[in-house]
C-alpha cells in the first residue's frame, strides 16, 4: 500500500502531469511549442539552483568524513563500467551492430540532470534530507561512460577507430569544457563558498521558484519525448526491455554500494537513482561526434522514449520505496 501511496504521490505531482501534457500535447500534434531559447534557460536555471543548493548544503555541514570520498570513487567507478555490463546484454540479446551497442551502453553508463532534479523533488516533497555533495558525484559521473563507449567500440569494431581517433581532441575538449558540467560545478562552488548567508540572499531565487521552473522544463521534456515516441516501433521487444530493466540493475548496484557505504536514505537515494539513470544530452552529443557509424534512431529513443519516462513517473517511487526498506 506504501508503495501504491508513493506512486499515486509522484505521478499526481503538478511537474510530472505538466510532463504528462507535454506528452499528450505531442500525441495531439498541437501547435504546443516552448522555444528552444526558453527551455534552454530552464534547464540552465536547473543546473544553477541544484548547484548552488549542493554546495551550500556542504558549507553549512558539521563534518565531511572519508565517506565522500567512497561515494566519488564507486560514481566514477560505475560510470567506466556499467556500459560494458550494457554492451554484453545487448551483444547477447539484440541483432544490433557493435557501433550502436557501444553508444547506446555509454548513455546508461552516464546519467540524466532532469530524472536526479525530479528525485530531489522528490525527496523536497517528503521532507527527506539529503547530502549536498551528491551534486558533484554528478557532475564527475558525465564523461567516464562516454570515454568507456568508445573504447568498447574502437575494440569491438576495427572500422570505427579512424572516425572516432579523428575525433578524440575535440571530443575530449567537449568534455571537460561542457556547459552544463561546468555550470554545475561552478554552481556549487559558489554556494560552497558563499554558505548560509548565500542562500538566505539567493533563497527568493533558487527555493520558492523551483517547483515552477521544473514544472515548465517537464512540460517540454514531454513534447520532446512525443517526438521519440514513433521510433519505438521499429524497436524488438527485447531491445524495449533493456531500456527498464537496466534501470532496476544501475539502482541495485547503487543500492548495494550505499549499503555498503552507510548512506542514509535520502543521499543513498540519490546515489542510486544517478546510476540508474540514462543520459539523454550529453553522451548523445558525444556519440553522434565520436560515433557516426552508431545509429541514432535507435539510441536516442533508448533513453528519451524508454528509460527516462519510465524512471521519472514508476522509477522514483518505486526505487524509493526499496531504498527506504534497505537504508532506513
Amino acid at each position: 500500500m506504501e508503495i501504491l501511496a508513493l506512486f499515486t504521490q509522484n505521478i499526481t505531482s503538478p511537474p510530472i502531469l505538466f510532463f504528462v501534457v507535454g506528452v499528450i500535447a505531442g500525441f495531439l500534434k498541437s501547435d504546443l511549442n516552448v522555444p528552444p531559447q526558453i527551455s534552454r534557460y530552464f534547464s540552465i536555471y536547473l543546473m544553477m539552483a541544484i548547484g548552488f543548493k549542493g554546495g551550500v548544503a556542504i558549507a553549512v555541514a558539521p563534518e565531511i568524513n572519508a565517506q565522500i570520498f567512497w561515494v566519488f570513487f564507486i560514481g566514477i567507478l560505475t560510470g567506466f563500467t556499467q556500459p560494458f555490463i550494457g554492451y554484453c546484454l545487448l551483444r547477447l540479446t539484440t541483432k544490433l551492430d557493435s557501433a550502436t551497442c557501444a553508444a547506446i551502453s555509454a548513455h546508461y553508463g552516464s546519467i540524466s540532470m532532469v530524472t536526479f532534479v525530479t528525485a530531489v523533488a522528490f525527496l523536497d516533497f517528503n521532507e527527506v534530507v539529503y547530502a549536498g555533495y551528491i551534486v558533484a558525484v554528478l557532475a564527475l559521473m558525465e564523461a567516464p561512460a562516454i570515454l568507456t563507449g568508445l573504447f568498447i567500440a574502437n575494440k569491438t569494431e576495427p572500422k570505427t577507430v579512424n572516425s572516432t581517433n579523428k575525433a578524440t581532441t575535440r571530443l575530449m575538449k567537449e568534455i571537460f569544457t561542457n556547459g552544463a558540467i561546468l555550470l554545475l560545478t561552478g554552481s556549487f562552488l559558489i554556494g560552497f563558498l558563499s554558505g548560509q548567508n548565500g542562500m538566505d540572499k539567493m533563497k527568493g531565487f533558487f527555493v520558492d521558484p523551483f517547483y515552477g521552473f521544473l514544472a515548465f522544463f517537464l512540460l517540454d521534456m514531454g513534447l520532446v519525448v512525443s517526438r521519440q515516441i514513433h521510433h519505438l516501433k521499429e524497436f524488438s521487444f527485447r531491445l524495449f526491455l533493456f531500456g527498464i530493466y537496466m534501470p532496476f540493475m544501475g539502482f541495485a548496484i547503487g543500492l548495494c554500494a550505499s549499503y555498503m557505504i552507510g548512506l542514509d536514505l535520502g543521499t543513498g537515494f540519490l546515489f542510486s537513482m544517478l546510476i540508474a539513470s540514462a543520459s539523454y544530452i550529453a553522451v548523445t552529443a558525444a556519440m553522434r561526434l565520436a560515433l557516426p557509424e552508431a545509429k541514432a534512431g535507435i539510441y536516442i529513443p533508448m533513453t528519451l522514449a524508454i528509460t527516462f519516462p519510465f524512471n521519472i513517473s514508476i522509477g522514483i517511487p518505486l526505487f524509493y520505496s526499496v531504498a527506504k526498506y534497505f537504508l532506513n
